[in-house]
């Protein structure tokens, strides 16, 4: 495992500026996620620490080692790809051991690494079968096979989940997770799934245009946010956003006074997610538009006095219909306010309770 570090890291072709200028530490045996939406450049940062891009400002760093001029494949990092990249005219056994023929590793030691590698992710069984012959979960799995079978000391996952269905994805982000740990391997992960970041990785890296938006625990970036951004992004079903004016303890939001503390003022954007709306005997004044029965949860779509409100509430059971008059209450610790030029989150500004 190493310690990577980026520091002034900038790739550009031209006047298309991929990454701008990004400083970044990852912790020996870290499981970080970069995430982002396409063009944000996470897979460009991937591709400059694999070696596969030359960086055009800035350097990356293996444990205090500047790599900037070390070829892709004595970078001992192991990648796998979104589309697996499986090699259709050889075995499962010859795939593991393909990255071997570039390292000298002698016969008998490459059969072992090939076995425990394959072992470790449930194909032991599957060594001489060709790619065709196995489901998408299994080849998967082999490609990650490949990625360790280098005994790495980072791990690169680009999209790795993205071809799967949805149980299958379920089950591999719980597999990879568990394998990181018990590897203990530095490991990154690319993805445009927040679901995929929040579940697998110790940290976030969120990105936006070539640059980085926010570093945190999955907890940081889904409670304090610290721009519109990454509140908008984060987040299924999404966080209501409702435009306002706040003045002293008073928050306008359409024709409705709210009020407030914190000190916000001028122009603001009220944050608040669906699960800290609740229907109550008093409060805000709404009509149900839409009901979304989501198994465990309902999802409520509210044409309210502020604007229209998502509302998740915990249950199977649907409380009200389509057309129905309710009254929505708000955890007022739960909410957030930004401003709205900037963007960015005002700190210890709050809502309070209706005026």
């Amino acid at each position: 495992m190493a310690r990577i570090e980026l520091a002034g890291l900038h790739k550009a072709w031209g006047d298309v500026v991929a990454i701008d200028h990004l400083d970044l530490a990852i912790e020996h045996g870290e499981f970080v996620a970069l995430l982002g939406p396409s063009g944000c450049g996470k897979s460009t940062t991937l591709f400059l620490l694999a070696g596969i891009y030359a960086p055009s400002e800035g350097e990356v760093r293996f444990d205090g080692r500047v790599v900037n001029e070390v070829e892709a494949r004595d970078r001992n990092v192991g990648i796998v790809f979104q589309s697996y990249a499986l090699y259709p005219h050889m075995t499962v056994r010859r795939n593991i051991m393909f990255p071997l023929r570039f390292k000298g590793v002698p016969e008998a030691e490459a059969q072992r690494r090939v076995e425990e590698a394959a072992r470790l992710v449930h194909v032991l069984e599957l060594l001489e079968r060709m790619p065709a012959e196995m489901s998408g979960g299994q080849q998967q799995r082999v490609a990650l096979a490949r990625a360790l079978v280098k005994e790495p000391q980072l791990l690169l996952l680009d999209e790795p989940l993205s071809n799967l269905d949805a149980t299958l994805r379920l089950t591999m982000r719980s597999e990879i997770k568990s394998l990181q740990r018990q590897l203990g391997v530095t490991t990154i992960l690319v993805t445009h799934d927040q679901l995929e970041a929040t579940t697998m990785a110790d940290r976030i890296i969120c990105m936006r245009q070539g640059r980085i938006e926010q570093v945190g625990t999955p907890d940081d970036l889904y409670l304090r946010p610290n721009s519109l951004f990454v509140a908008g992004f984060i987040g299924a079903p999404p966080i209501n956003l409702l435009p306002g004016t706040a003045e002293g303890s008073a928050l306008r939001v359409e024709r409705t006074t709210l009020r407030c503390a914190g000190g916000a003022e001028g122009p603001v954007v009220l944050g608040i997610r669906p699960e800290a709306v609740s229907f109550e005997a008093d409060g805000i004044q709404g009509r149900i538009g839409d009901v979304e029965p989501m198994g465990r949860e309902t999802l409520y779509l509210v044409d309210s006095e502020l604007g229209p409100l998502r509302v998740l509430e915990a249950g199977s059971v649907v409380r009200h219909r389509q057309g129905d008059q309710v009254a929505l209450a708000f955890d007022s610790a739960a909410t957030l306010i930004f401003d709205r030029a900037s963007e960015r989150l005002i700190p210890d500004a709050r809502l309070a309770r209706a005026a």
